[in-house]
């Protein structure tokens, strides 16, 4: 019996230095899964190429000259809320961390990380969920702590069983076809549940699930 083929992920790189994108190309050629679309080598381009080549996901790189990723990204999303941005950046600071989040990406991946963490965190965010680097955790962590906001001291208690399994498994960045697969159930039922978990706390975005998740015990972020 076949195995079900996986969907291939069309790829746009944006980065202005020819030499990562030469190797971002080599990793990703190895990989049938990915396919690259097209690649660019600034922001305002990768906005531009974005509306001609329809990419899933865009590796984006944060700073560069002219409009920089932040703003790239902010524009993408806005003009096409179903393309994942995943930053691919050399800064690990907290304020490029929380603009590129703010801005729009579902993923925030530093340069020195492993090729396996970067394709693995490209699949996360095909599937429309969000991938966190492990060591940038701390950040959602301490924004927690200074926030301290009503919305996250929403009693988890409000959530049936199921919905925690649920948000658990989005916090660690399953995809919806793991979470079903891990669960027994199908992927609509999945996403039932997350719109129904959003709605009960009152989130509007997978990061503030994955902060929730985190403030709660439900994860660790290490």
């Amino acid at each position: 019996m076949n195995q079900p083929t996986q969907p291939t992920v069309r790829l746009l790189l944006v980065d202005d230095h020819p030499i990562v994108r030469a190797g971002l190309r080599m990793l990703f050629q190895a990989e049938p899964t990915l396919q690259i679309v097209g690649e660019v080598d600034s922001g305002a381009a990768a906005v531009a190429a974005v509306a001609q080549l329809k990419p899933d996901v865009v590796i984006m790189d944060v700073a560069m000259p002219g409009m920089n990723g932040i703003e790239a990204t902010r524009r993408i999303k806005e003009a096409y809320p179903d393309t994942a941005v995943l930053a691919l950046t050399m800064h690990e600071d907290e304020q490029y961390f929380f603009e590129m989040l703010n801005a729009g990406a579902s993923g925030y991946i530093p340069k020195r990380a492993a090729p396996d963490d970067l394709v693995s965190a490209i699949k996360v965010v095909a599937e429309g969920n969000v991938f966190l680097y492990s060591t940038l955790a701390r950040f959602l962590v301490k924004d927690m702590v200074e926030r301290n906001t009503s919305a996250s001291e929403i009693g988890a208690d409000i959530l049936t069983p199921r919905e925690r399994e649920v948000l658990t498994l989005i916090a660690e960045g399953s995809t919806t076809r793991e979470i079903a697969e891990t669960l027994v159930i199908s992927t609509k039922t999945v996403e039932r549940h997350r719109e129904n978990i959003m709605a009960k706390l009152d989130m509007h975005s997978r990061v503030e699930l994955v902060k929730y998740a985190i403030k709660k015990g439900l994860i660790t972020a290490s």
